[in-house]
């Protein structure tokens, strides 16, 4: 790492999990179809902006979900992740493989996944660290990057030792190659382009020199 911070600031300044989620769910498209990965990105449902409708799948067989109740919601319908959520007027109810047909099929528009790293050229690794210890987790990840038109990761900019996430290779084993369009982080918004990482926006408080010396890649500025 040659340009990794080792040490996180004592208070960090950023966007909080839900500010990320909001951020990413601008970008969501009306009437498009999107499956939410587990952790941050299930956040995304709560934010689907006024005067748009979003179609949210889940791959354990649902489309139509929406965002965990204020009330906890029946025990018996969950998602992916097993977590507790919500299914919005006209959502429908699928065998699990009838789930995945739609995700091989290409017909899922988006899918926004949590990453443990992304490399510059958009290679993607969320699914376990290699160590020999490691519990793998794939899960549907790689039918996902494979099948869904646009991939978008949400995820925090540095591990919580401090050390990067978006690097110039990856070191992790491999998810899918060169698919990552778009990263959120808890920093900036970032573009995966064919120069590299190109910062789009970055969060309030946070300039381009505190983002850069927490990516083990360069950074692109917008206008550059």
């Amino acid at each position: 790492m040659s340009n990794a911070a080792t040490n996180m600031p004592a208070e960090h300044i950023g966007w909080s999990r839900d500010e990320m989620a909001q951020r990413a769910a601008q970008d969501i498209p009306n009437g498009a179809y999107v499956n939410l990965g587990i952790g941050i990105p299930e956040r995304v449902a709560r934010f689907v902006p006024e005067g748009r409708e979003v179609i949210y799948h889940t791959e354990n067989g649902l489309l139509g979900m929406g965002p965990t109740p204020e009330d906890g919601g029946e025990p018996e319908l969950i998602n992916a992740g097993k977590r507790r959520i919500s299914a919005v007027p006209g959502a429908a109810y699928f065998h699990h493989a009838d789930s995945f047909s739609m995700i091989r099929g290409g017909h899922l528009d988006i899918c926004v996944l949590g990453a443990m790293q992304v490399a510059e050229n958009g290679d993607l690794a969320n699914w376990s660290t290699g160590a020999p210890d490691a519990i793998p987790a794939v899960g549907g990840a790689m039918d996902l990057v494979a099948g869904v038109k646009t991939i978008c990761v949400i995820t925090q900019h540095v591990t919580k030792k401090g050390q990067p996430k978006l690097l110039e290779r990856c070191t992790f084993p491999l998810t899918g190659v060169g698919v990552v369009s778009r990263v959120y982080t808890d920093l900036a918004v970032i573009d995966v382009s064919t120069d590299g990482f190109r910062v789009v926006e970055l969060a309030p408080g946070v300039d381009l020199g505190y983002v850069q010396e927490r990516t083990d890649a360069k950074l692109l500025a917008a206008n550059a």
